[in-house]
């Protein structure tokens, strides 16, 4: 069972951010920027190329109104979206609020965020989430 695994089965504690029957979105604890999410379907694959096909397009827009809220709730162009998926076996997109390419750089430090700075970046995507 990977990590995102555990996480969706309630065994590791997250932020969630929405959850379907298919898809998982929830905080990075180690964020690039602040509203940096996470959206990992529920199935264990560990490329994004290697989903089953309604997958694909499913994940897009599953993560669509996730991005749409985090473009509302932090000051940017755009979000973001990168799938690199090194560091955890199981197929996962980063959203990430960015006003420039060097914000989705993955090589810069990212550190440990604190509950109480999650809690409330939490509370703010999904204020824009459910409005």
């Amino acid at each position: 069972m990977t990590l995102f695994s555990k996480i969706i089965a309630g065994e590791i504690p997250s932020y969630k951010i929405a959850e379907n029957e298919d898809f998982y979105a929830f905080l990075d604890i180690f964020p690039l920027r602040e509203g940096h999410t996470l959206v990992v379907p529920k199935i264990e694959v560990d490329n994004l190329f290697d989903l089953p096909e309604e997958y694909l397009g499913k994940i897009l827009l599953f993560a669509q109104p996730v991005a749409k809220a985090i473009e509302k709730a932090f000051r940017c162009n755009r979000c973001g979206i990168s799938v690199i998926g090194l560091d955890v076996p199981h197929v996962h997109i980063h959203l990430i609020p960015i006003n420039s390419a060097n914000d989705l750089n993955f090589v810069q430090p990212k550190p440990r965020a604190s509950d109480e700075s999650l809690r409330k970046v939490q509370q703010k995507i999904l204020s824009y989430l459910n409005s």
